[in-house]
């Protein structure tokens, strides 16, 4: 298996300064040899750009890909409870300018690095991660495809009009989610449709919020759990589906986080 690369990346949106992580295969053009690799903006949870996002994009790095885990809180900025969730959250739904500007500064920055194919970027997210991947999508994102996996499905909003109806969208999402309620998943459906977007909407039983997620036992919140066994689904789902969007191998499937 390749040697991995991995180096902070600071950027900037709106005065705010981040710092994202960059994480593809030493053998990739930043650290030398052949073409730039697919890759994937990947968009960290309610959490922020911790050890554990960070360890997630080696995992896809490890696959094939470039992996440009985005800092959407801004100076690695790391939630430690509900308050901090509830406020952060709240900022970007409160302000959809500035969180998509958010997004864009870390898609312009990925496609900066000499690893990062920006004409096969995927963006990838799970729950806060997850929103932020429909919502870019929903306002004309210039990426392949998404994947939102058990993305807060209640944050996205209901305009699809300006999606450019050529990426490809996964949904892989818990039947028992209060946050991608069927209230919450048919406007996110009928928008998909009405865009012309290509997608797909996995839904898994007896499976609730932030499902893979081996921490979410223990978040006490109410409506999430682990769910192993719909975690390597969605998993494996995933990685056939990004080597599907990308032309890149696939197939490659290992144990769910």
């Amino acid at each position: 298996m390749a040697e991995l690369t991995q180096r902070d990346v600071a950027y900037e949106a709106n005065g705010t300064r981040m710092i994202g992580c960059l994480v593809a295969s030493a053998a990739a053009p930043g650290g030398c040899v052949g073409a730039p690799l697919p890759g994937i903006l990947l968009v960290h949870d309610a959490f922020g750009l911790g050890a554990d996002t960070i360890a997630l994009a080696a995992r896809y790095a490890k696959l094939g890909y470039a992996v440009f885990a985005a800092d959407v809180w801004g100076e690695r900025t790391e939630a430690h409870d509900g308050a901090d969730i509830g406020r952060l959250i709240g900022s970007m739904v409160g302000d959809r300018d500035d969180w998509m500007a958010r997004l864009a500064a870390a898609h312009e920055a990925a496609a900066a690095q000499p690893e990062f194919d920006a004409d096969r970027t995927v963006i990838v997210g799970a729950c806060f991660g997850g929103s932020s991947a429909l919502e870019y999508v929903r306002t004309g994102a210039p990426v392949v495809a998404a994947v939102s996996i058990h993305g807060g499905l209640d944050l996205v909003a209901h305009d699809w009009s300006a999606a450019t109806g050529s990426a490809t969208v996964l949904l892989c999402t818990g039947a028992d989610d209060p946050m991608a309620a069927p209230e919450h998943w048919q406007p996110v459906k009928a928008g998909l449709t009405g865009a012309g977007l290509d997608w797909e909407f996995d839904l898994y039983s007896g499976t609730q919020h932030a499902f893979t997620n081996p921490k979410a036992d223990a978040l006490g919140m109410p409506g999430a759990a682990s769910h192993p066994r719909n975690a390597a689904r969605a998993w494996a789902r995933t990685i056939d589906f990004l080597g599907e969007v990308t032309g890149a191998a696939a197939g490659i499937r290992t144990s769910a986080r």
